[in-house]
């Protein structure tokens, strides 16, 4: 088995900064320039954190069949995400629905990226070889950025995106 702390602890590097974006979002009141401006920077953060990390750990996990339901459940879990945020951006920051929603937002993103670190990421390891390591290292941050030059706001309401 490889070493597979590397990639880990650069992810879990992201799930940080996340962290403090949301605790950060939480202290704002209504349509701040501050609440817009983080929350703009949390989307971008999370839409090319989430678009890299199935480009880079995901596609490898999904080679793997002992890890592929939780690789499923995770990439569910992505697409929910975005479509949270995006209905989030169709809000009225003045309205107090808005920091409604975004507390239940964030309640779920901390459940998901703890759910990574405590359970996927220990499962994953078992099964990555300095192979997948490699592969992991050379598109990870090379798409993170790639897609947060991309990555922006799309206002959206959950009912909507059901359509």
């Amino acid at each position: 088995m490889a070493d597979t702390k590397e990639i880990f602890d650069r992810l879990k590097q992201d799930h940080d900064k996340h962290r403090e974006l949301l605790d950060k979002l939480l202290q704002t009141s209504g349509d701040s320039d501050e609440r817009e401006q983080l929350f703009e920077q949390l989307t971008k953060e999370l839409k090319s954190h989430a678009a890299a990390e199935e480009q880079a750990l995901y596609s490898t996990m999904l080679r793997k069949p002992p890890t592929t339901g939780e690789t499923r459940h995770s990439v569910a879990e992505h697409h929910e995400i975005e479509e949270a945020l995006n209905d989030l951006a169709a809000t009225d920051m003045s309205e107090g629905g808005w920091l409604t929603k975004f507390k239940t937002f964030d309640h779920d993103y901390r459940h998901h990226i703890d759910e990574e670190e405590e359970d996927h990421f220990p499962d994953f390891a078992n099964y990555l070889d300095e192979k997948d390591l490699e592969h992991m290292r050379s598109v990870f941050d090379r798409r993170k950025k790639e897609e947060m030059s991309e990555a922006e706001m799309t206002p959206e309401k959950k009912e909507d995106a059901k359509e």
